[in-house]
């Protein structure tokens, strides 16, 4: 954990330093949240959903993007494929967050669509990552919850980082992440963090954030994952109710170092 923890300071100070621009096509539920939690580290959010817009921006001047489809459309489904097909062309990286796979069908066929333009990073819950790992199989995503322990998605996870040539990164009480060969345990974060909406979709960002800032993917995703989860244990140690501890890791991502 030390050693993540180093990792997390200096990639925090990069991304201070450098204020990369993150374009986060993310869910309704969590756009606010999001956009409040990457200012706190100090990158730059934006969120966008017109497809003309989203290509001038990752042409001109974005460093990382996430697509989340929690709340998935057909326009913005539209949006989403055109800012990934732009951001492999522009040298962009950028994130899949794939928020209930495997659990309605519009939401599964679309990830998969979107697999073969290798993202840099996916982020999901155990359930998720099982499942996109193994997509011809038996489905055991429950959407934004899972019941899976994460080590019980490990391998699954370390096969869809071969698979797809990617960094895979299982987020639950203990955060798994993995690039295929290598894997980091951490073990930071609260429970409470389940208790609020948005904290996995704000890790994704951070993600995004991170991708530009680290050396490696993988180094991204665990800075990351160390930057939320350091956050969120510290935010738990003065506020034990949901709505206090939201406001709690805001300002923990705030005074992070």
């Amino acid at each position: 954990m030390e050693e993540a923890r180093r990792t997390a300071a200096r990639v925090l100070a990069n991304i201070r330093a450098a204020r990369p621009l993150v374009l986060s096509l993310t869910n309704t539920v969590a756009q606010a949240f999001t956009a409040n939690a990457l200012l706190a580290v100090g990158a730059s959010p934006i969120m966008l959903e017109d497809e003309t817009e989203t290509q001038e921006l990752l042409r001109a001047r974005c460093g990382g993007l996430l697509v989340n489809v929690g709340t998935l459309t057909a326009a913005q489904a539209v949006t989403m494929q055109t800012a990934v097909r732009t951001a492999n062309g522009c040298g962009v990286p950028w994130v899949l967050d794939p928020v209930a796979f495997g659990l309605l069908s519009f939401r599964t066929s679309f990830c998969r669509e979107l697999l073969p333009f290798r993202p840099a990073i996916i982020r999901g819950n155990p359930s998720e990552i099982i499942s996109l790992a193994d997509a011809g199989g038996t489905p055991t995503s429950r959407g934004t919850e899972s019941t899976i322990p994460p080590a019980d998605a490990l391998e699954a996870a370390r096969r869809l980082a071969l698979t797809h040539r990617t960094s895979v990164l299982v987020t639950g009480e203990v955060d798994y992440a993995t690039d295929g060969t290598a894997v980091h345990a951490l073990r930071t974060g609260h429970p409470l963090m389940a208790r609020v909406a948005g904290t996995g979709c704000v890790l994704g960002a951070l993600c995004a954030a991170c991708l530009p800032c680290a050396r490696t993917p993988l180094e991204a995703a665990v800075a990351a994952a160390c930057i939320m989860g350091e956050a969120g244990r510290r935010a738990a140690a003065r506020a034990t109710r949901a709505g206090s501890f939201a406001t709690a890791l805001l300002d923990e991502l705030g005074s992070a170092e």
